[in-house]
């Protein structure tokens, strides 16, 4: 079976096509359900993913990469994405990767605050 591990290596070459993060990074995942599928020692994966926008046009682009990518694996049988919209996204899902990619590190900010003042 695949390990959650290596899910989260593949999600973190999907990316955001309008955002140049990584899907995991930017907290878009909300969760990921590994089964034992019929085949032996392959594995079934669920997903369950959210959009930065309920109005963004790439969800099912981003859907069909995380799956095309995972099912590219021997270990996987079958992979599912599905999107929803609760809890809506925010920028406090990122993780810190892209929290500072973003600019939204507070030592980041912290440091630019002060030199702009000196």
């Amino acid at each position: 079976m695949i390990t959650e591990d290596r899910v989260v290596e593949i999600l973190k070459q999907c990316y955001d096509p309008e955002i140049p993060i990584d899907l995991w990074n930017l907290g878009l995942i909300y969760s990921i359900n590994i089964q034992e599928a019929f085949d032996e020692g392959k594995s079934d994966i669920n997903i369950v993913m959210s959009l930065t926008t309920p109005g963004c046009g790439m969800g099912q682009f981003m859907a069909d990469d995380i799956r095309n990518k995972l099912e590219a694996l021997d270990e996987v049988n079958q992979a599912f994405v599905e999107i929803t919209f609760e809890p809506p996204w925010n920028p406090e899902m990122m993780k810190e990767e892209a929290r500072s990619k973003l600019g939204f590190d507070p030592k980041q900010r912290e440091e630019e605050q002060s030199e702009s003042w000196e």
